[in-house]
């Protein structure tokens, strides 16, 4: 079998299990576990289908980093319910998922499966870092197109696209991403910057929509390129005043689109499903105590099917 690392972008997955499985199933307490179930559920179908040797959650330890905020303000706006003072900003999140995050986390970790999260960084950040680290063939997992920024072919850094659902996975690839958007994974941080995308509060470039900024793409190869063009006058008139008017926007956009690629994290080398009598116990006091049931077990069996596979 082919070793290879696979990174979770967890919160898109939680927040997708959360949304996706029913509330009927509660702890004995009475406290919701819908998203822990559905992740573990995720997780097994995952490593049952792809078989990594590795695995990874990747945490938002910072989910709006102060830094990008600071050179667009509009980032992520939308989402915030609260502002604190000298700490980072409160996410729009439901009760019911917020409460059962300490329990994911705590799964995860019995399970032997590590959570790396990077300060003042999200897990988008953490993800770049450790995909263009990797010395392995690379899976990332995601429902957020950002990342398709990392896929490269020549690396074997692919990613497993879930905005379709866990039914409907897309594998990623170069070729995926070309016949999507008409640019290489290597432009589409600059396709992103130049198109704008509401979901993060980013407003792109006036009168750029996607079919633009990969024709303008193609012609130029990269921003810099296309507005050294707009400045030389080769683009026009109209193209030029957009790019003129849109200039400050574009000067601080590609540092807060493109994801960090050399934060000081690592892949533990955790073996996966390397997990001893005594983990197995605490797993299964765990899924008694919360009611996860098969859900657990489905994760622990995935796990220990694809070490005995490796």
């Amino acid at each position: 079998m082919t070793e290879r690392l696979m990174l979770l972008d967890t919160a898109s997955l939680y927040f997708r299990a959360f949304f996706g499985v029913p509330d009927k199933v509660k702890a004995p307490g009475g406290s919701s576990v819908n998203a822990t179930r559905g992740l573990l559920d995720i997780i097994a179908k995952l490593v049952t289908l792809y078989q990594p040797s590795q695995l990874i959650a990747c945490w938002d330890d910072d989910w709006r980093p102060q830094w990008r905020v600071d050179l667009i303000p509009s980032y992520k706006a939308h989402r915030v319910v609260e502002e604190v003072a000298a700490a980072p900003d409160v996410e729009e999140v439901p009760d019911a998922l917020q409460q059962q995050i300490p329990l994911i986390r705590e799964a995860l970790g019995i399970l032997g499966i590590p959570v790396i999260g990077a300060a003042e960084h999200e897990a988008d950040d953490v993800i770049g870092t450790l995909a263009t680290g990797a010395a392995l063939p690379v899976d990332i997992v995601t429902g957020d197109r950002d990342l398709f920024q990392l896929v490269d072919d020549s690396r074997d850094v692919r990613v497993i696209y879930t905005a379709r659902g866990m039914s409907n996975l897309e594998v990623v690839t170069d070729e995926t991403v070309v016949a999507k958007y008409g640019v290489l994974p290597s432009q589409y941080a600059d396709f992103a910057t130049l198109r704008g995308d509401a979901s993060d509060g980013l407003p792109g470039v006036k009168g750029i929509g996607e079919k633009t900024a990969a024709t303008l793409l193609r012609a130029h190869g990269d921003l810099a390129g296309i507005r050294a063009a707009a400045a030389d006058g080769l683009l026009t008139a109209s193209a030029a005043a957009r790019f003129a008017e849109a200039a400050e926007y574009l000067d601080v956009a590609p540092t807060v689109v493109q994801v960090a690629t050399g934060l000081d994290v690592s892949a533990p080398g955790v073996a996966l499903g390397d997990l001893d009598e005594a983990a197995r116990d605490a797993a299964g006091a765990l899924a008694e105590r919360w009611n996860l049931g098969s859900s657990m077990s489905r994760a622990l069996s995935a796990l220990t099917s694809a070490r005995e596979a490796g």
